[in-house]
């Protein structure tokens, strides 16, 4: 979501005059797309800030704004703060200091490959560890028409794959009077010929229909990959974070999925060391994730947020180092289930969406979302082509360009 904000602003302001570098001694205006998920995301923001104080004593003339989940309801409190920054506007607003534009005219006239599309701002879930509602409101969606009118643009300008993000896509669509949802988003972006690929994240198991499954199932421009987060393995965990659902839920919503989809690739999210958690119950996390075997495991160790449910009711009292070391365990479970997912697809051909060059290879993703290296001296950015694997490890794979006529 952060991601597709900035496209978003940088392209407003080009399009007002300004042009993007890559040096903060050159800029005009420096803009701070802020996270504050996790206690390290915080601190980087707070040092950038610091950083940039006395960049701005030596240029007097420089404007600093700062925007993302950093910036909460007291814009008074973090002027105090912050005496440097000059504007403060919200996660997901346009800042104030410029004329308004229209939405439409912020999109890239030049966009990447693979764009992201945003379609619902904020959650309504308020899970007990997340600061995401407070600071980006209630679930507020974007009709389907400015949706599917915006993805026609930017395949038109050459995008081939859109990404929709949201907090909680699986939310999609219930604040709007037609009450659309993802499964119907879907069936109408699929109908644009530009568009090769289509992706969305983030889901909530609790949330995830069959009827999206069945548009993942049977919709072609879909692609084979979903992000669904566990985050606990723990049915005491999982209530005291408040995510409304339980192990065997979430177990069984995971089969149905393969089930209906069994080229299906899974990531999934989980956070260790949250209040109270014993030895046994994060044991329970490990064993599910050895059972359902996913092919991306991203692993947080919980952080206190201040304002949330969990910062209010429970002591942080998993100390640091036995969640580091929960982490270390999953992080080398999960290296040798990627090791041995990927090694699964040696010698296969994969359609990878070219997205950039790296180190003088192509790279880009597989439909199931496999990052793919491969040479190439012909300029193919934006191209869909064929590769075959010839080398995989946990986190990549290498390939060459597949010039016969297989699939």
């Amino acid at each position: 979501m952060n991601k597709a904000e900035s496209e978003r602003l940088g392209s407003l302001f080009e399009q007002i005059g300004h042009q993007p570098t890559a040096f903060a001694e050159e800029a005009d205006l420096i803009i701070l797309n802020s996270c504050v998920i996790r206690q390290s995301a915080e601190n980087k923001v707070v040092s950038k800030i610091g950083a940039l104080k006395s960049l701005k004593k030596s240029r007097p003339t420089l404007k600093i704004a700062l925007t993302g989940c950093f910036v909460d309801p007291d814009i008074d409190k973090l002027k105090k703060r912050f005496p440097d920054v000059d504007y403060f506007f919200k996660a997901g607003d346009w800042p104030q200091f410029i004329e308004k534009v229209k939405e439409a005219s912020v999109l890239p006239e030049k966009p990447a490959p693979s764009t992201f599309i945003p379609i619902i701002q904020g959650c309504n879930n308020f899970c007990s560890y997340c600061i995401v509602p407070y600071r980006r409101g209630r679930e507020k969606s974007r009709t389907l028409d400015e949706i599917v009118r915006e993805a026609k643009t930017l395949a038109d300008r050459g995008t081939r794959e859109i990404i929709l993000v949201g907090q909680n896509v699986d939310s999609y669509g219930h604040d709007l009077p037609e009450k659309p949802d993802l499964a119907q988003l879907l069936v109408e972006l699929n109908k644009i010929e530009e568009l090769a690929r289509i992706r969305f994240l983030t889901n909530h198991p609790k949330d995830m229909s069959d009827r999206l499954i069945n548009a993942i199932a049977s919709l072609d421009k879909v692609c084979e990959e979903i992000n669904l987060p566990m985050q606990a393995g723990d049915d005491d965990i999982l209530k005291a974070m408040r995510r409304g659902y339980t192990a065997e839920h979430y177990r069984k919503l995971v089969n149905r999925i393969r089930n209906k989809v069994p080229e299906i690739a899974i990531s999934t999210d989980v956070i260790v060391g949250f209040p109270g958690e014993t030895d046994k119950q994060f044991q329970a996390t490990v064993d599910l994730l050895a059972e359902l075997r996913f092919d991306n495991v991203h692993i947080a160790a919980y952080s206190p947020r201040a304002g949330t449910i969990a910062s209010r009711e429970y002591e942080d009292d998993i100390p640091p180092e036995v969640k580091k070391e929960r982490v270390n365990i999953i992080e080398k479970l999960q290296k040798k289930i990627a090791t041995d997912i990927n090694a699964m697809l040696l010698y296969q051909t994969m359609q990878v969406l070219v997205e950039g060059k790296k180190k003088g290879k192509w790279h880009g993703r597989s439909r199931s979302g496999k990052l793919v290296f491969f040479n190439n001296k012909n300029e193919i950015l934006g191209q869909v082509v064929k590769v075959r694997i010839e080398k995989t490890s946990p986190w990549a794979l290498q390939g060459v360009l597949y010039t016969g006529n297989g699939s």
